[in-house]
This record gives C-alpha cells, structure tokens and sequence, in this order.
C-alpha cells in the first residue's frame, strides 16, 4: 500500500498552518486510517489523520452499527466533542477538511512505554476513565446515533456478535472448531444470567496503552473513533486484558456481564486480527499474536 507524501498532504498544511512542507511520515499503527507526521519548514509539527479507502488495511468490516468500521471524519469530530465535555483530554484540532483532519502534535510518547514508572499518569488516567463511565445515557450506541428504546438489550447484541465470532474462528482455527460446541453453550449460559439495565457509561472502545500519549503529565487520548454508551463492563474487559497487572478494577461492575463480555472479547481479538491478516497490514507478527493469545483465552473458558 502506498503512503502519501509531501506533494499530497502540502495544501492540507499550508491550510493548517500557513507554511510549507518539509517532510511527512506515516506513522506506525493505523489500520483503518492514516495517521502522518508533518514537519514544517519551520522544524515544527502536526499530526493528519487520513480517512481515504487507500488507507483502510481492513479487507471487509463488520456490518453492524455499533461496532462495524468504525472509522471516519465524522465519528472523530463527534467523540472529539463528546470526549471533551466529559473531562478526558484529546489532541487539540487544528484543521478540519473533507478527509482530512490536522491535530496537534504531543509530541510525549505512549502510556505503554511508561506504565512501569509513570504512576501517577496512571492514575490519573483511571480517573478519566471513571469519569467517562459516570456520563450516562438511557440508551445505547454512538453519542449521534443512539439506539431506539425499543432496541435489543446490550448482552443480547454481544452474545448474537459473539456467535458471529465464533463461527468465523471455527473456520480458521481447528482448536476451536473443536470446542464449538461447548464455546456455544458457555456463551448462552452466561448471556442467561445477566439482568436488565436502562442506562449506559461514555466508553472510548478501544482503551489500551498504546491508545494513550502522555505529554505534560496528562493522558491523552487518541484512536476515539469507537466511542460510544454502552455497558461499562465491556470496557472493563477490555482495560483488564489491554492493562494487566496495571488495571483498576472498580466497584459495583455486573460479574454475569464481565463474564459474558470476556469470552465475546476473546473471540473477537482472534476474529478481527485474522480477518486484518487477509490483507496486507504490515506489522502481522503483532496481529498474530493477539490472535494467538486469545485462542488461548477463549478455549480455556
């Protein structure tokens, strides 16, 4: 795949900044879009997320509303918006364009490079998250799209998701086409024991340290494209798995729901990584062996 230079992103950065382009770098990690360094003639920098199909690594995306491609101009400048009024900090924009957007560049480097020392960007970290998760909604989804009252129940649409999975992954991982059968019956017997809710918790979807800059002693967040109300659970899952040893667990967390919702994130942390191998996404070793760790996770349920 092709990454784009100084001659395509030079009007985007004369527009953001009025100067000329020294120098652009695609920076390492986006699957669905590009994210680039600009270097100005000045020495300074900003960061440009790109969302064009040129960019997209992914070979298909999930058909669903919730979690399917969630990527755009549009879903960013919402969770931007949104993000912010619940007290979390995220880039700073500079420049919005049709496909293009222009932050700024933090310049710190990523919370997983740090989560050994920096205790107390951890923590503060925690408390974002808490806060974000105490921004309820009575109904589900992204914060411009939320569900109609009379949509299915969240567990309901995580076990149907997590089936989805699982028929995906027998076809590509005999270990668990082995174990389908019971990974069935253990998906419904969790999915059984779970109660009503009628309120959800601001989720950014995709939490893990390397979704977090520290510049200036704040965790910043980025890759908010996923945000969304949604059970807080399926975020905590996701925090415990991404965090290890380093995750706070909070009171008052639904045990059925962390249950249920761990499997589903197994599942789709083998689905996903091996769908995004069918393309050419460079760094597969790493996409590997988040498959292979949760293969491993999900049989030993």
């Amino acid at each position: 795949m092709a990454h784009l230079g100084v001659a395509d992103l030079t009007d985007i950065a004369h527009a953001a900044y009025g100067r000329e382009l020294r120098d652009v770098a695609r920076l390492r990690g986006g699957s669905k879009k590009g994210v680039y360094r600009l270097t100005l003639d000045d020495g300074t920098t900003g960061v440009a997320y790109v969302w064009r199909a040129s960019e997209d690594y992914w070979p298909e995306h999930e058909h669903d509303p919730l979690f399917g491609n969630a990527s755009g101009r549009d879903l960013f400048l919402t969770a931007h918006t949104t993000l912010s009024e619940a007290g979390a900090c995220v880039p700073r924009l500079v420049l919005v364009d049709r496909d293009v957007i222009v932050v700024e560049d933090l310049g710190g480097d990523f919370l997983e490079k740090l989560l050994d020392d920096d205790t107390e960007v951890l923590e503060r970290l925690w408390d974002d998250v808490q806060a974000m998760h105490q921004r309820l909604s009575p109904r589900y989804g992204r914060p411009n799209a939320l569900q109609p009252a009379d949509a299915p129940p969240v567990p309901d649409v995580v076990l149907q998701r997590a089936l989805g999975h699982l028929d995906a992954c027998c076809e590509r991982v005999p270990r668990i086409a082995a174990e389908r059968s019971r990974l069935e019956a253990e998906l419904h017997q969790r999915h059984a024991l779970i109660e009503p809710r009628t309120s959800y918790g601001l989720l950014h979807g995709e939490l893990g340290p390397d979704h977090v800059l520290v510049a200036d002693g704040r965790p910043v967040l980025i890759d908010i494209e996923g945000v969304m109300f949604f059970d807080v659970e399926w975020e905590h899952v996701f925090l415990e798995l991404r965090f290890g040893p380093h995750y706070r667990p909070v009171p008052g967390l639904d045990p059925a729901r962390l249950s249920l919702y761990r499997l589903a994130q197994y599942l789709s942390l083998v689905e996903g990584p091996l769908r995004l191998l069918d393309g050419d996404f460079p760094h597969r070793e790493a996409m590997r062996e988040i498959a292979d760790h949760n293969i491993e996770r999900a049989l030993s349920c």
